[in-house]
């Protein structure tokens, strides 16, 4: 296999930048710096393109691996013929290798092996030839009471053992059955008698009503959508479901027949049994298996890359900077814990109020309006967990009735309570008790979500669906490679970023950015990108991938402050600091500079506008003064609200009433979309238009839809 060759067709690029991708990589070079440093030799395509390139490089060499492996085996066995070198070189998936390996493949005891261990493989191979015109005339000269074939139906019997498993062994048997099942086969799912016995007790709260939809479920594999496919698997799992791949048998058995039983009246009925035995005992099941692994691979893939554009719009939302911010962690029995943070992320004052527990709310409303006025405060963001719903109430209420200009917005606090209980939170802030850590969190995630969130595992910020039920290592490297890219484009300054933010920038670990960090501290401020030359660990290969991602506001040379990269500081010089729109002046200048186009549009970019950060060209937050409640929304009532989550069958919006409502996919907008991701993203401020709204199941449906 060309590898380059198939990178080039699957992701439409020349072949020379692709073996110019394959080159960097190889070299040890990081996604962000490829993307944003080494454009010419890429042709400018952007992260999430270079890792799904080096993510199939991966799996492409892996298969070519797997391919030498088979190869060389089948060598040692004496088992290579040409057929199967020519099969192994057009493979070109996994599942094609191993099909074409497992004839070959050491198996152990089978009702076959142990006919072959009687003597009866030379009687199968006769059989299948169906050439003879007695099938007892041909069994019973194997008959050997010895080795345990006593008689010529044990000898029939064993050798129909045989043929089932070279019938099932056949790759053209398993991409025959694979196929139509897969293109007509339905997934069944059904209640288990668990559930059952669950769901006929009416008074009893249980799990299993989660899964009722799915008590008598039947879709067609190929049509079934990868939230549901997930659905049932954890149905399944927990032992509400039962779950089965119905296969067209007939259609199947018919297709096999074809295949492997020639019209010999003596052999005929004895093939058809054993190429129904073979599907039924060894292939169906087999395939069933690959088919639920297929699905269930599929379905993690689109629920990854939706977690994964949800986790980058979510923490590349605009910062609310400039503000002075009241944050409210709400609670009942131990209170809601306040922590009043500067427009620089420090605390200023903490505290706890009772206001949620008590009907005279007076003394906590004081207490709220004495913090606000001390420290100024313009924007008071409310956790929106336990407790948040009569929190919001109160605080609309001290609003209205004080005046005050300041303004509220609930802050989806998913995650904040890891952070508060971690070993980072304990570092920051040891004098402070874990629900303090998380009003913390709260007031600086909406001052800037990027380097806040940062420091919790993306799993944990709560905007995927069924995260837990997909393959995690697959999950947490996707979710990474999201958060190293936002660190990356944004950039960070090298001398206020946390450890955290810092392991995220492109050649830098969590070791180096300790050491930073310990730099930083024993010597102070850094005052030049040259300086991280002099931080232990941090070798000239990490300092080539990550200097152009550190900012140094104030630095002796303003350059450190962009992201123009050191390499660059040369040609950056001669450059005069002015707009430069004309074509042709520009690649005039690149050929004069002898640099590429690319490389000289950013740099002229960065000149014009030193230290810009991209999120501050989104639309900002939508904050509000007042409440509502469920009981105060009608049919028909438009509001605004804030995208929260997006999920496959549609997106969830936050309309100030503490219970996200819905909108179907079907109500996104007027066009046909095949993912709600082609209308609406995390973070975006929308109109809607109230649908329904079920107040006893907390359920409410919303339509974007114009008309």
């Amino acid at each position: 296999m060309d590898i380059i060759q198939t990178l080039v067709q699957e992701l439409t690029l020349t072949r020379q930048h692709a073996e110019n991708i394959v080159q960097l990589i190889d070299e040890g070079n990081t996604i962000p710096f490829i993307a944003r440093y080494r454009k010419e030799a890429t042709g400018e395509i952007d992260d999430q393109k270079l890792r799904t390139f080096s993510e199939r490089l991966e799996y492409l060499r892996n298969l070519e691996d797997r391919k030498n492996t088979v190869r060389t085996t089948l060598e040692e066995q004496g088992n290579l013929s040409p057929e199967l070198d020519t099969a192994l070189k057009k493979a070109v998936t996994l599942t094609e290798v191993e099909d074409i390996y497992r004839p070959f493949k050491p198996k152990r005891r089978t009702r076959a092996t142990m006919a072959l261990e009687k003597g009866l493989g030379e009687l199968a191979e006769i059989i299948f030839a169906q050439e003879i015109k007695d099938l007892h005339a041909a069994a019973a000269p194997f008959i050997d009471a010895e080795k345990g074939v006593e008689s010529i139906e044990d000898a029939l019997n064993g050798a129909s053992d045989i043929i089932a498993e070279k019938i099932s062994d056949d790759p053209a048997c398993r991409t025959f059955v694979r196929n139509v099942t897969q293109r007509e086969g339905m997934l069944i799912a059904s209640a288990t008698k668990t559930a059952k016995e669950a769901m006929e007790n009416p008074t009893a709260e249980t799990k299993a009503q989660v899964y009722e939809m799915y008590f008598d479920f039947a879709e067609p594999v190929k049509k079934i959508a990868g939230h549901r496919v997930l659905a049932v698997n954890r149905g399944e799992n927990e032992g509400w479901l039962k779950v089965t791949i119905e296969a067209p048998e007939e259609n199947i058995l018919a297709g096999l027949n074809r295949m492997y039983v020639k019209n010999n009246p003596a052999t005929r009925n004895f093939m058809e049994a054993a190429a129904a035995d073979s599907y039924k005992r060894l292939t169906a099941p087999a395939v069933e298996r690959e088919l639920r692994t297929m699905l269930t691979e599929t379905a993690e893939e689109a629920a990854i890359k939706v977690f994964t554009e949800n986790l980058r719009q979510l923490i590349m939302q605009a910062p609310v900077k400039g503000h002075t911010v009241l944050a409210i962690d709400p609670g009942f029995r131990t209170g809601c814990k306040l922590a009043v943070v500067d427009e620089t992320g420090k605390v200023l004052e903490t505290g706890v109020v009772f206001c949620t527990t008590t009907k005279d709310t007076a003394p906590s409303k004081k207490q709220l309006a004495q913090m606000i006025v001390r420290h100024s405060v313009s924007i008071i963001a409310i956790g929106n967990g336990t407790a948040s719903r009569e929190t919001e109430m109160v605080v609309a209420e001290l609003l209205k009735e004080t005046r005050s200009s300041a303004k509220y917005i609930i802050v989806n606090e998913a995650g904040a309570s890891v952070y508060s209980a971690s070993k980072l939170g304990a570092e920051e802030f040891p004098d402070f008790d874990v629900a303090l850590r998380s009003a913390v969190s709260i007031a600086r995630r909406l001052q800037d979500p990027l380097a806040e969130l940062v420091k919790i595992d993306p799993k944990s910020i709560g905007v995927g669906q069924y995260q837990h039920d997909m393959n995690q290592k697959r999950l947490t490297t996707a979710l990474g490679g999201v958060v190293e890219d936002c660190v990356n484009k944004v950039g960070v300054d090298l001398n206020t970023a946390s450890p955290s933010l810092l392991a995220y920038v492109a050649g830098i670990n969590p070791a180096i950015a300790k050491n930073i960090l310990t730099f930083r501290e024993e010597n102070g401020k850094f005052t030049s990108r040259a300086q991280l030359k002099k931080v232990a660990k941090l070798g000239p290969k990490a300092f080539e991938q990550c200097a152009g991602f550190l900012r140094i506001p104030g630095a002796k040379n303003p350059l450190d402050n962009t992201s123009v990269h050191p390499e660059s500081y040369a040609i950056a010089e001669k450059i005069k600091i002015q707009p430069i729109t004309d074509c042709n002046r520009l690649e005039s200048l690149a050929a004069q500079l002898s640099i590429g186009l690319p490389t000289l549009t950013d740099i002229i970019r960065e000149l014009e506008k030193p230290g810009r950060d991209p999120r501050d060209e989104l639309p900002p937050v939508l904050l509000r003064s007042d409440v509502l409640a469920m009981e105060d929304l009608t049919e028909g009532m438009m509001l605004t609200g804030t995208v929260r989550n997006v999920i496959d069958f549609g997106a969830f919006v936050d309309i100030g009433v503490h219970q996200d409502g819905l909108v179907h996919i079907s109500q996104l907008c007027d066009r046909f979309i095949k993912h709600p991701l082609e209308a609406v993203q995390v973070g975006d401020v929308v109109q809607v238009k109230v649908l329904s709204v079920d107040v006893k199941r907390k359920r409410i449906s919303l339509t974007m839809k114009a008309k």
